[in-house]
């Protein structure tokens, strides 16, 4: 039976197994992190082979989802499509291709890198892949919160490649992600919340309801917006950064307090879909700003 199901896998569905959209967000955010480790130009061979690195272990981790979640991804109709799910993968290629990932990703790092880039990129795969895949996402409804800090590494990575060193301002970065993860996620169980009660996920919605949900939407946004003033505020980026992040500030409390009030079905995925630009947005902005202020 394996082998018929891994004749009709085809490379796309072992690149869907890497969720390749969501390691291009966190890859963004790692090149951020590289660049503003310096003043000058980050290194081809770092951007490249650190990046590359990072890569390949975020999509080993998010293989791994899959194969932990293959029952909960079968009765979710967003997820219902994913290869392992429906057995276009079979397990067993699946987690081969993950340990691949993960082995290679992590070697790349040590051979070419730096061993605490390395260590730390596969402390964030272990975190996400098992201490939240397996454990935190169906044992509290404050998974997201607590297994965010995984998925908020990618920028403290980018900067350990270039410095070989954990500094304050790398993990301002990492505190950005991290304030973020919950209100982004948070809009999209609120859309999913009879799917994930149907298959016993005790996201917030769930376990508290909508109203308990929003508001803490809103609370979580304002100390978003609160963090990501630091930034300008402790001379790490200038005034260019400062007009860019307060714009998607604005933006972003307009829809946690529309989501607050509006009872509208579609907003809890518009103001997901808007936390997805914002998130690019503000790494994008720290970006410009710290190559303009090095031109300039």
């Amino acid at each position: 039976m394996s082998a018929v199901i891994s004749q009709r896998a085809h490379w796309r569905d072992y690149l869907e197994l890497t969720k390749p959209k969501v390691v291009a967000l966190m890859l963004i955010t790692s090149v951020v992190g590289m660049c503003l480790a310096t003043p000058g130009w980050v290194g081809l061979d770092v951007l490249v082979f650190g990046n590359l690195g990072i890569a390949l272990c975020a999509g080993s981790a998010a293989c791994i989802n899959h194969l932990v979640d293959q029952g909960i991804d079968a009765k979710m109709s967003r997820t219902s499509g994913r290869p392992v799910a429906t057995g276009k993968v079979a397990r067993v290629n699946a987690l081969s291709f993950a340990a691949a990932l993960g082995v290679g990703g992590t070697a790349l790092l040590l051979l070419t890198i730096n061993a605490i880039t390395a260590w730390l990129t596969v402390a964030s795969l272990v975190g996400y892949a098992f201490v939240y895949t397996l454990y935190l996402k169906r044992a509290t409804p404050q998974n997201i919160v607590i297994g965010g800090l995984a998925g908020a590494a990618p920028p403290l990575l980018g900067w350990t490649a270039v410095t070989g060193s954990v500094d304050p301002e790398a993990l301002l970065l990492v505190l950005i992600i991290f304030a973020w993860t919950p209100p982004h996620f948070w809009a999209l169980a609120i859309h999913r919340k009879d799917e994930y009660a149907k298959v016993d996920v005790p996201m917030l919605p769930v376990t508290h309801g909508d109203r308990f949900t929003r508001l803490h939407i809103a609370l979580y946004t304002i100390i978003l917006a609160l963090i990501t003033t630091m930034p300008y505020l402790i001379g790490m980026s200038g005034i260019i950064y400062a007009v860019g992040a307060a714009a998607l500030n604005i933006g972003y409390l307009y829809w946690a307090v529309r989501l607050f009030v509006s009872r509208d079905p579609k907003d809890p995925m518009r103001s997901f879909g808007y936390s997805i630009w914002y998130l690019f947005g503000m790494f994008i902005v720290l970006l410009v700003d710290h190559y303009l202020s090095v031109l300039l």
